[in-house]
C-alpha cells in the first residue's frame, strides 16, 4: 500500500512527464508505472510528433513497464496519470494486468475510469484495476487548461494574421 507522500511524489513524476508533451506542443498528459516503489516506465503524449493516435502517456508508460520487466504481465504495478485514461489506454491497463491506477484531472468527455463510463471495474473482463481519482488534481486540470487556452489564442492570433495578409495582398492588387 502506497502513502499519501509516495502517491504525491508518484503523480509529480506523472506531471513531469506532462510537461514534457507540453514543451513539444503536445496535449500535456503524463504517464509513469510504479513497481514496488520505483519507477519503471514513462510516457508523455506524443501524437503529434508520432503521427501515430496509439502514442498516448499511459501506452508508452505501459510499454516501457513491459520491456523493463521483459514480461506483458504488469499485476502488482500501478500507474500514475495525470488525466483520466480514455477506452483504449483502459484497455491497455486491463489487458496488462495493472493493480491500480492514479488519475489527476477527470476527463467529463471521453474518460473510462469512472467518469463518461468505468470500464476498469466491468465485472464483464477477466481483470479489474482499482481506481484512486482526484490525486493532484488541481495541477492536473490546470497544465491542461492552460495549454489549451494558449493554443486557442495562438490560433486566433494566426487567424488575424492570414486575415491582415489577405487585405495586404488585396491592396496591393488595386
Amino acid at each position: 500500500m502506497l502513502t499519501a507522500e509516495e502517491k504525491t511524489y508518484f503523480m509529480q513524476e506523472a506531471i513531469k512527464e506532462a510537461q514534457k508533451a507540453k514543451e513539444k506542443l503536445e496535449v500535456p498528459i503524463g504517464a509513469i508505472v510504479v513497481l514496488d516503489g520505483k519507477i519503471i516506465g514513462r510516457g508523455h503524449n506524443i501524437r503529434e510528433e508520432s503521427n501515430d493516435a496509439t502514442t498516448h502517456a499511459e501506452i508508452l508508460a505501459i510499454k516501457e513497464a513491459n520491456r523493463h520487466l521483459g514480461n506483458w504481465r504488469l499485476e502488482e504495478a500501478q500507474l500514475f496519470v495525470t488525466l483520466e485514461p480514455c477506452p483504449m489506454c483502459s484497455g491497455a491497463m486491463i489487458l496488462s494486468r495493472i493493480k491500480e491506477l492514479y488519475y489527476g484531472a477527470s476527463d467529463p468527455k471521453g474518460g473510462t475510469a469512472g467518469t463518461l463510463m468505468n470500464l476498469l471495474d466491468d465485472q464483464r473482463f477477466n481483470h479489474q484495476v482499482q481506481i484512486e481519482k482526484g490525486l493532484l488534481e488541481e495541477e492536473c486540470s490546470e497544465l491542461l487548461s492552460d495549454f489549451f487556452r494558449e493554443l486557442r489564442r495562438r490560433k486566433k492570433e494566426e487567424k488575424a494574421q492570414r486575415r491582415a495578409n489577405k487585405l495586404q495582398q488585396d491592396d496591393s492588387q488595386l
